[in-house]
């Protein structure tokens, strides 16, 4: 999705995310969602004062596509040197920024590499739909061959580096306590009415914390909620804020949170988690709230994502076996399209 450079960026963010359809479904969209978007908008200029006037997503971004080229041009020497691009859906850089500079640097293959592990049609489907509606918009259809990695959420690079950042937030307890923290893996929800038509996101979540558990030897009690519920539809649940609150009254008193959809910190985790959770855990006497780090420039993080594309160019495939798979309840024609696919492996850039 991207996020604020700085607090004058909110309000233009906000009204491109409520102005989605992919996304959100409102009555009267284009009238009510420009006034949630401009009613929030106070309000959210304030949670990026707090950490910092603006969102880190795209140093963040960056500075992963840096780690990953860099290993792949190692690890992929046939199909180096690799570049990496960014493109936000709801903030500059925006997809047209992206092609517009691989037509300047003379890119003819492409892989659109989705930063969201898990699926789900209103994030990596709809930032494709919009990517691909970019390229028309510059009249660059056939410029590149193309080729996706559209999911990967039990990838064992990934769920490795997972593995990791939970590790070292387990380092924050005693070691007498650390068996006994339970393990709170909170995803980003998304509308009910999304996962009613089929959206494979609950699953490929679920299926991302079993692997993660695996690999922990699963010796810590463990959980799966969902955060960040925007407009006034029903969301996917169980609520992290829920959960958070029905713990304390169980005296739950050690409790860490994972983020397990998100793969740098920015205003779900810096503001959502370490200060709005924070501070109601502590006040209902939730003592041993704390987070794990998120993967941001994590190493194995790195070697995961490097590892996933060259996996990709060597095996020649398009994309995932799902990606054409509709959702049953679908009426999106946008949906599982790939413009001017590529025939064969060749040299590669990863569009993050």
């Amino acid at each position: 999705m991207g996020g604020p450079q700085t607090v004058d960026d909110v309000e233009p963010f906000l009204l491109h995310l409520f102005a989605d359809r992919e996304l959100l479904t409102l009555p009267w969209q284009d009238v009510l969602g420009k006034f949630i978007a401009k009613r929030r908008a106070p309000k959210v200029r304030g949670l990026y004062d707090a950490i910092g006037g603006g969102s880190p997503i795209l140093r963040w971004t960056t500075a992963q596509g840096q780690g990953m080229v860099e290993r792949l041009d190692a690890l992929s020497p046939a199909t180096a040197p690799h570049r990496f691009y960014v493109a936000f859906r709801y903030v500059a850089p925006f997809a047209e920024d992206a092609v517009r500079a691989m037509r300047a640097d003379g890119i003819t293959r492409a892989v659109a590499f989705s930063q969201y592990p898990q699926y789900s049609c209103t994030t990596t489907g709809s930032s494709l739909n919009e990517l691909w509606r970019a390229l028309e918009r510059e009249g660059l259809e056939d410029a590149f061959e193309w080729s996706l990695i559209d999911r990967w959420p039990t990838h064992p690079g990934f769920v490795r580096a997972m593995g990791e950042a939970v590790e070292e937030g387990l380092q924050q307890y005693a070691p007498r306590e650390r068996d006994d923290v339970l393990l709170m893996f909170s995803a980003h929800s998304l509308p009910l009415s999304v996962i009613d038509r089929g959206d494979a996101y609950p699953q490929e979540v679920g299926a991302t914390v079993e692997r993660v558990m695996e690999t922990l030897g699963a010796r810590n009690p463990y959980m799966l909620t969902y955060q960040s519920e925007v407009g006034p539809v029903r969301w996917l649940g169980p609520s992290t804020e829920e959960m958070i609150r029905r713990l304390a009254s169980d005296q739950r008193r050690n409790v860490l949170v994972v983020p397990v959809a998100f793969t740098s910190d920015h205003i779900e985790t810096l503001s959502e988690i370490d200060i709005e959770y924070a501070e109601l855990a502590h006040e209902l006497g939730l003592t041993g709230f704390r987070r794990a780090p998120s993967l941001n420039t994590r190493p194995a993080f790195l070697d995961a994502m490097a590892d996933l594309v060259r996996g990709h160019l060597v095996s020649g495939d398009l994309h995932h076996a799902k990606y054409r798979e509709r959702c049953p309840g679908c009426r999106n024609p946008s949906c599982r399209q790939l413009p001017s696919p590529a025939v064969e492996p060749a040299r590669a850039l990863a569009v993050a």
